[in-house]
């Protein structure tokens, strides 16, 4: 079967970029339709011409819901409000999720869990391969240094980023806190200045650069007295992304509902297929 995936914000940079990693996939998948915001210039044309291909027969519309049974799989990669609404549709109509957007707030992310109990969701604060990977190894390093290290993760983005710290980054602190039995919410620090005082080891300390067009840099540094070990993954391409993202929707196809990660589609998670 060939999995028919919708594209929401697919005139930008994100959605252009899951259009062309579809159209390059040797996966059973294919474009099933493109939505974009009320008002976009693009309205109506053709998804091919977004990427600079030849015509493939599905025009940009501004209406999730005209368009709905055209697709099994939703790719959603826009912002926390629209993820929301499109959620709440999906999981009426009983399509699939394939969820990057972060930056959500508490409310919005119970939301989301309630829509996939109706419907098949697979979320991750980022679909590459290499940084679901840097996941397990956090998890390994943080299991054998336990708390005789001090932990720092740094993480950059582009001048245009709404949200700090990525959420990446934050899924990185998790892992870690969740390894180490802490809290996250209770032991990280967004941030330092002024007289902070000598640093108190369980605490798990986050910094953020904005600048230019950095795709997305992290790292995790275990620092102890006399040695650091430091976990690192750079993206040079959002095509990393978009390729994680399009594996995961040919996976979640046909999959019972719930929420899903990367973790399962890469098989790290015992009993994922």
């Amino acid at each position: 079967m060939t999995v028919r995936a919708g594209i929401t914000g697919a005139a930008g940079r994100m959605g252009r970029m899951l259009i062309e990693a579809i159209s390059d996939s040797d996966l059973a998948i294919t474009v099933g339709a493109a939505i974009e915001r009320p008002g976009s210039s693009l309205l109506g044309a053709d998804v091919g011409e977004l990427i600079g291909r030849d015509a493939k027969g599905i025009c940009i519309v501004d209406d999730l819901a005209t368009v709905i049974g055209d697709i099994d799989v939703l790719i959603d990669f826009t912002q926390p409000e629209a993820t929301v609404a499109n959620a709440a549709l999906c999981a009426s109509a009983g399509v699939a999720m394939v969820i990057g957007t972060t930056g959500l707030s508490e409310e919005q992310d119970e939301r989301l869990q309630q829509a996939a109990h109706s419907t098949a969701m697979c979320r991750a604060s980022n679909f590459s391969t290499g940084v679901n990977l840097a996941f397990k190894l956090l998890e390994q390093a943080a299991a054998v240094l336990g708390d005789e290290v001090d932990v720092e993760i740094v993480e950059a983005h582009h001048r245009h980023k709404v949200d700090a710290p990525s959420g990446t980054a934050l899924s990185m602190g998790e892992v870690v806190a969740t390894t180490l039995s802490r809290n996250l919410k209770e032991v990280a620090v967004y941030g330092r200045e002024g007289q902070t005082g000598a640093r108190d080891r369980s605490t798990i300390g986050f910094a953020t650069v904005r600048a230019g067009d950095v795709v997305g840099d992290h790292t995790v540094i275990f620092a102890a007295d006399g040695e650091r070990l430091e976990i690192t993954h750079k993206a040079s391409s959002r095509m990393a992304f978009a390729r994680g993202a399009v594996r995961a929707a040919v996976w979640l196809a046909g999959k019972a509902s719930g929420c899903y990660d990367m973790q399962d589609v890469l098989g790290f998670r015992e009993g994922s297929s």
